[in-house]
């Protein structure tokens, strides 16, 4: 996207001839002959960030699920609090996600980021030394606070510094979350096996990922182009144009500006709506998928490395489908087929764990993987709904944030009927009916429209 600083046309009569180095950067930003080198490496730092990023924003919470049984004892805690400490990361997301717009505003999206990864690395270095229920929560609330708000903004850097490649940039990042959640199922037992067994060494050792990816960040603390603020790139756009359009050019700026900050209102659009419902439901069955599917296999009587491994499964299935599905969605216009075809996966996975948990575990584990694809499609029809960086970031806050209230009942409500019940009938048979309207509202989330029109 310009900046508003490097779109003014040069006034002098002795310009200098252009160049090539004033071409558009890969992000779509102008360069002049002493911004060759960030053209170069601008673009190449923003994807080690996004990769890094997305490698970090779901270990917290799939090396717990693979502990889950080990930190519920060491902590005395009942199955109800246990249900209670799975439903964190979606309260989390709802409550500091819905800031992330704001402080992207003030700060600008890049260290927005940055001081997100900077805090899952502390509320996991730290979480591993609480010796209560309430401080366990503080630091993994510290740690989701940052995942939080680096969820919201991911969609906005992708559509702002790549807006030609959506669905690839979409698909890298989601297969990089994929890869960082199925590498922490599946090493966080055989490494806490390594550190003498204790669970508070396997959950530690996640800290050091996350501090990895400050590094990339630090880079892009002072980049405050206006794309992530309530006028969006349109207002940069109007904005630069002061200089070229003599004293009609203050009327349209302003004009600009004050459609740019009136639109989207996106809670008056369905689409956003429907967008935010297909996002909590999907985000229903994945919380409840990390963190209570190592514990229905171990019920089956599957050991508890076994356990871990399925669900690396699971989330493993996203690195070469998260990559795939942006890409094939954002061909599409109509992303319905392809919303129907991973509830269907879902549906039966849910199902089978019902009928024979054990014998078909990596059968199950593998639709389930599927399903959870939604998650990446949903992301991508956030960058698809909207036209501008202002509708992006509004219509991703909303979604998000909308999304993961909705799915907050979910694992506790799962908890409790377990612990009531004393088996996994009633939970499963609720997420597997649960799959319906997540296939009803992705349905309508993936008809070809913008929340622009609708507002």
């Amino acid at each position: 996207m310009p900046d508003e600083t490097d779109t003014q046309i040069p006034t002098e009569t002795h310009a200098r001839p252009r160049t090539p180095s004033s071409n558009l950067r890969e992000d779509g930003s102008r360069t002049s002959g002493s911004r060759t080198r960030p053209s170069v490496w601008g673009p190449r730092l923003v994807m080690a960030g996004i990769v890094l990023a997305a490698l970090n924003l779901r270990p917290a919470i799939t090396s717990l699920g693979a502990l889950l049984e080990e930190a519920r004892v060491g902590l005395h805690m009942s199955g109800s609090v246990a249900g209670v400490l799975t439903s964190v990361p979606p309260l989390c997301f709802a409550v500091f996600g819905i800031a992330a717009p704001r402080l992207a505003r003030r700060f600008g999206p890049g260290a927005v980021v940055c001081a997100g990864m900077a805090a899952i690395a502390t509320g996991l270095a730290v979480r591993p030394f609480a010796d209560a229920t309430p401080a366990f929560l503080a630091a993994s609330a510290l740690a989701l606070m940052g995942i939080a708000v680096s969820n919201v903004l991911m969609p906005v850097i992708v559509k702002r510094h790549f807006p030609d490649r959506i669905g690839s940039m979409t698909g890298l990042y989601s297969m990089a979350l994929a890869l960082g959640t199925s590498l922490a199922a599946a090493a966080t037992v055989p490494m806490t096996q390594a550190l003498g067994g204790s669970w508070r060494a396997g959950l530690g050792i996640w800290a050091g990922l996350a501090a990895v990816a400050v590094l990339p960040w630090l880079g892009l603390i002072r980049d405050r182009t206006p794309d992530a603020g309530p006028h969006g790139s349109e207002g940069a756009r109007h904005g630069s144009g002061a200089g070229r359009h003599g004293s009609e050019s203050p009327r349209r700026t302003d004009e600009a500006a004050e459609r740019a900050a009136a639109a989207p209102r996106v809670i008056r659009s369905r689409t956003a709506w429907a967008l935010a419902g297909f996002f909590g439901l999907q985000a229903t069955g994945a919380y409840i998928t990390m963190g209570w599917m190592p514990q229905i296999f171990r019920d089956a009587g599957v050991s508890a490395g076994t356990a871990g491994l399925l669900l690396a499964v699971t989330m493993v299935m996203g690195v070469p489908l998260a990559f795939v599905i942006p890409r094939l969605a954002a061909r599409m216009r109509h992303q319905g087929p392809i919303v129907v075809a991973l509830g269907l996966c879902g549906l039966s996975g849910y199902l089978g764990l019902v009928l024979a948990p054990a014998a078909g575990a990596w059968a199950w584990a593998l639709l389930l993987g599927v399903a959870n694809c939604a998650f990446p499609l949903a992301l991508t029809m956030i960058g698809m709904r909207a036209r501008t960086g202002a509708g992006v970031v509004r219509l991703s806050a909303f979604a998000q944030s909308v999304g993961y209230l909705i799915s907050i009942p979910g694992p506790i409500v799962v908890g409790a009927l377990y612990q009531h019940s004393g088996g996994w009938g009633l939970p499963l048979a609720l997420m597997a009916g649960l799959t319906l309207p997540q296939m009803a509202v992705g349905v309508l989330a993936g008809r070809d429209r913008t929340v622009e029109d609708e507002c």
